[in-house]
């Protein structure tokens, strides 16, 4: 199967109590994952976020692709850019924001723990 891009849903919304809009292009819809809930493309334009939470029985995984933004963990905050993985798992929260010029895009996947 081939999943074309203007087949697949482009949403903008407030994220998790973050700042401003974020847009997500949902390359397959939650009930098409078997192991997860989402597998989308983020795009979090300078000043907006999706604000900080946690993730219970999944893992959810930040693959980024472009920008550089700011991840809060519980660890404190931590700078990332193209090519950095955020791991966030079971009991674990998280939040990003993009305080640069440029786009943060990253690829979000959570998938469902056994």
């Amino acid at each position: 199967m081939i999943r074309r891009k203007e087949e697949m849903k482009l949403t903008s919304k407030n994220m998790r109590g973050g700042n401003g809009e974020i847009q997500m292009t949902h390359h397959l819809a939650p009930e098409e994952l078997s192991h997860g809930r989402l597998f989308s493309t983020v795009t979090v334009e300078k000043g907006n976020s999706i604000g900080y939470h946690e993730h219970h029985n999944e893992t959810e995984y930040y693959l980024i692709l472009s920008g550089e933004g700011i991840v809060e963990e519980a660890e404190g905050d931590s700078t990332v850019k193209a090519g950095d993985l955020v791991i966030t798992g079971n009991g674990q929260g998280h939040a990003i924001r993009n305080e640069k010029d440029d786009p943060l895009v990253f690829i979000a996947l959570i998938v469902l723990d056994d």
